[in-house]
């Protein structure tokens, strides 16, 4: 596998992208999106895993983020998608959900292809990883995640979604604690 788009090195920034297979919009009812933020709350608190800006859309997640050495990058996105895979499968098996039916089916076509023993694929294979390389560059991302929502007409400022870190750099409640990075 390719490691262009890969989080290999130990204490390098990534921004980071993750999508669902199909785009399917998985992230769509509160449940769902907790299932997201306690999982990289939990990432945080005990994989070393520091985050300076997210945004969770209904069918992807942006992150730019940093391991701390303990694991890396890439260790933590596995076990992330690992886990939370598990975590959103059983949330549409056990509460509301009106396309609970087509979205288990998709999500077990999706797998169908694999070599291992898997009965739901939820996420895309890999994820999407660039390197931090200059502050411009830091901006940029920065500004291109807290845009996300803002570009699909959910909300007219960044700040008003409530699963972003737009919240955190307007000094707002939040949902996930970031390290705020002050860009000048």
């Amino acid at each position: 596998m390719s490691t262009k788009y890969k989080a290999l090195d130990i204490d390098q920034a990534y921004f980071i992208t993750i999508t669902t297979v199909g785009w399917v919009n998985v992230f769509t009812r509160l449940s769902q999106k907790m299932v997201i933020i306690d999982s990289l709350k939990y990432c945080q608190n005990q994989k070393g895993l520091s985050i300076f800006a997210y945004c969770l859309m209904s069918n992807h997640l942006h992150l730019f983020c940093r391991a701390d050495g303990r694991y890396t990058v890439s260790e933590i996105m596995r076990d992330f998608k690992k886990f939370t895979s598990k975590k959103i499968i059983e949330t549409i098996q056990s509460e509301p959900e009106s396309r609970r039916e087509w979205m288990l089916q998709y999500f077990q076509k999706s797998c169908e292809h694999l070599t291992s023993e898997q009965k739901f694929k939820v996420w895309q294979d890999g994820y999407h990883a660039e390197e931090v390389f200059s502050n411009k560059w830091i901006k940029e991302k920065i500004n291109y995640i807290h845009q996300n929502p803002v570009k699909q007409k959910i909300v007219a400022e960044a700040e008003h979604y409530y699963f972003i870190s737009a919240r955190n750099y307007a000094e707002l409640d939040n949902a996930l604690d970031v390290f705020v990075v002050f860009m000048g």
